[in-house]
């Protein structure tokens, strides 16, 4: 791994750092599959210091009140509590990490990347599955340069949830019109059978994160371990990507709530969208 100095006990890391550079067959991999998982990329101290922070967010901004078994399956699938960033100073820091946008931009293979949001994603102990689907459903994005990263907090092995993706898929536009649910469960498992989608769903170390395009199919296992799945997620999006009429009514939310309800036609550069590389 090569990441940051470790922090002594009485520092305090400023955002979450790594000076990795990526491999032209990382960067193949992720041209080719749709995803790539990088091991050992980030420093497990630097991720030490930032869940509990992630997590306190968390439990103060959380608003579900529904026991867990009386929730569908999408309240099941992981507490979603999104732009922390807003919330917190110290988070923001971390969300505007040049270093992981870095990564972004040239895994995209574009000049600069801005923010679309963050999100941390909870899977509580005994939650249920992710159902497959793909991100880029809810965003009126005018291309694919898209991605998210997807960056477990603590070791995650199989029983806890880890995320899976179906390689290849995001050239695939027959499961871009479902939205996450039971129906796009079913429908994009009998589409990875037919079309022979390999499926990666290996476990994540502390350190490990990885990175997928916003058309890439994926989901995740239920939580079967008595601990949370603590995930934060970042989504960044090429800085000249274009906002294009909505097609869906998740579309129209996104458009006034995260592109501040900027008109068609215009670059996707609200006040929530700022370029994080080059910083």
């Amino acid at each position: 791994m090569t990441s940051a100095p470790a922090q002594d006990a009485t520092s305090t890391p400023s955002t979450i750092t790594t000076t990795r550079e990526l491999t032209e067959a990382e960067k193949a991999f992720f041209v080719d599959q749709g995803y790539v998982k990088l091991r050992g990329i980030l420093d497990p101290d630097e991720l030490n210091h930032w869940g509990p922070k992630i997590t306190e967010q968390v439990i103060a901004l959380n608003t579900e009140t529904v026991p867990l078994e009386e929730r569908d399956t999408y309240g099941k699938a992981f507490l979603q509590i999104e732009n922390i960033w807003r919330h917190d100073e110290a988070i923001s820091r971390f969300v505007h990490s040049p270093d992981l946008a870095r990564l972004a931009a040239q895994l995209l293979g574009v000049r600069s990347v801005r923010l679309y949001h963050d999100q941390a994603l909870y899977k509580e102990p005994s939650g249920g599955i992710t159902p497959w689907h793909c991100d880029q459903y809810y965003w009126p994005l005018s291309t694919d340069r898209t991605c998210t990263i997807w960056i477990p907090l603590q070791d995650t092995d199989s029983t806890m949830g880890p995320l899976t993706f179906l390689g290849g898929s995001q050239r695939s536009e027959e499961a871009r019109d479902l939205a996450i649910s039971d129906d796009s469960q079913q429908q994009i498992e009998d589409l990875a059978g037919a079309r022979g989608f390999p499926r990666d769903d290996s476990p994540f170390q502390l350190g490990d994160c990885s990175f997928h395009f916003g058309w890439t199919l994926h989901g995740a296992g239920p939580n079967q371990s008595t601990e949370p799945r603590r995930v934060m997620t970042i989504i960044y999006i090429d800085a000249d990507i274009e906002i294009t009429e909505p097609i869906n009514d998740n579309q129209r939310a996104d458009h006034q709530l995260w592109l501040s309800g900027l008109p068609v036609g215009h670059v996707a550069d609200g006040p929530l969208n700022p370029v994080l590389y080059p910083a």
